[in-house]
């Protein structure tokens, strides 16, 4: 007898919680460079520049996999997404730990702007300047999609 395959509701979710935790690790570098903006300790963000790339591949390889996922959930009735409760919370949870690592880090590219320690070729685009632009593009994107259960910026496909 051979064990039966995690069904697809269990794979949504065990690639939830790994982004979940390279967003938790994310969020700790995020911190820890604000932390040493504060305390001008740039040498300790430039420490960090390693981990920020090993992170950000590690992010991208968790976006790839909750992508092959996307689809599958979508396609679930809403029905059906409502009785998966832990996968509807890890992506509210998901959702507030970007939400906090976006805030944060464009605090930390304010610091440096301030400092004048940004090359001119990478100040940010006038769309970041506004303080309100990604709660807007999450509103819309949860309008867009629908609601609760599927991913802000997401359309069903």
């Amino acid at each position: 007898m051979s064990p039966t395959p995690p069904s697809p509701d269990a794979d949504v979710a065990a690639s939830l919680r790994r982004h979940l935790q390279v967003c938790r690790e994310l969020l700790t570098l995020v911190e820890a460079e604000a932390q040493s903006w504060r305390h001008a300790e740039p040498e300790a963000i430039y420490a960090g520049a390693r981990r920020r790339k090993d992170l950000l591949a590690h992010l991208n390889q968790s976006l790839d996999d909750l992508r092959k996922h996307r689809v599958r959930w979508q396609r679930l009735a809403p029905a059906e997404r409502a009785r998966q409760p832990e996968v509807v919370a890890l992506l509210r949870l998901n959702q507030e730990i970007i939400m906090k690592i976006i805030v944060l880090d464009r605090e930390n590219e304010q610091t440096l702007l301030r400092r004048g320690l940004v090359p001119v070729r990478n100040l940010p685009s006038a769309h970041r300047q506004r303080p309100h632009y990604v709660a807007d593009l999450y509103r819309r994107g949860s309008a867009a999609a629908g609601g609760a259960g599927r991913p802000a910026g997401t359309t069903a496909g």
